[in-house]
């Protein structure tokens, strides 16, 4: 499967994705210097939630966790009977655990994110994209050693045909359109929990809206 580049195909849906997250462990963020590490964490975790808001088969992975750390528990919160798998393997997608849990899932829209940009997430990218995916790479729920490490990786993946996206804009591509109410409540409080500004903006104007309206008081005379 090409990856279209233009035209409604290419935007993505909740029936044709797969959320491959890898890596989000201690070792790899002690040396994550493209992004402010807790945004990261911010982001990926919204995007894990956002997934499982739409159903979307998520498989989490690590690398050598014994010694590089468990994957982060607010990850791990958003799946909580899900073990990591636990691989050797640099490039995740040398792995047949990894790509048999992908193909099990039937589902051709292949989003990846996780640490490093340059090794862990490239990697599998590229080789996904020559076994048919069409891959979507999360660049703000990702990180690398450096800015420039995290950019040429992005760069190399976009030149390999790798989609660059952003954790809101797959939620936005996801919903769609807000007559799909089903959904609603679930990124309402995924935007207030991970959304930054818009989550402050949005619980600022509920806010609003619940507070009563004064009831007028009229003068009395003397």
């Amino acid at each position: 499967m090409s990856t279209k580049k233009a035209g409604l195909d290419a935007l993505l849906t909740p029936e044709e994705s797969v959320l491959l997250l890898i890596d989000h462990q201690p070792f790899q963020f002690a040396n994550l210097n493209s992004h402010e590490p807790t945004m990261v964490v911010n982001n990926v975790v919204g995007l894990a939630k956002t997934a499982k808001a739409f159903g979307i088969p998520t498989i989490l992975t690590t690398v050598l966790e014994e010694r590089g750390g468990y994957l982060i528990q607010g990850l791990q919160d958003v799946f909580p009977d899900q073990k990591p798998i636990n691989r050797t393997f640099i490039n995740t997608w040398e792995d047949s655990r990894v790509v048999d849990a992908v193909e099990a899932t039937g589902r051709k829209k292949l989003i990846i994110a996780g640490l490093w940009t340059e090794i862990c997430v490239a990697m599998p990218a590229i080789q996904a994209l020559d076994d048919g995916y069409a891959v979507y790479v999360v660049t703000d729920a990702s990180g690398g050693v450096s800015a420039e490490a995290h950019d040429m990786a992005v760069r190399r993946m976009v030149q390999a045909g790798v989609v660059p996206i952003t954790w809101g804009v797959v939620q936005g591509e996801l919903q769609r359109d807000w007559a799909r109410e089903a959904t609603i409540p679930a990124l309402t409080e995924i935007g207030a929990q991970h959304g930054g500004g818009t989550g402050v903006a949005f619980a600022w104007e509920t806010q609003l809206l619940n507070t009563p309206t004064p009831t007028p008081t009229t003068g009395t005379r003397a």
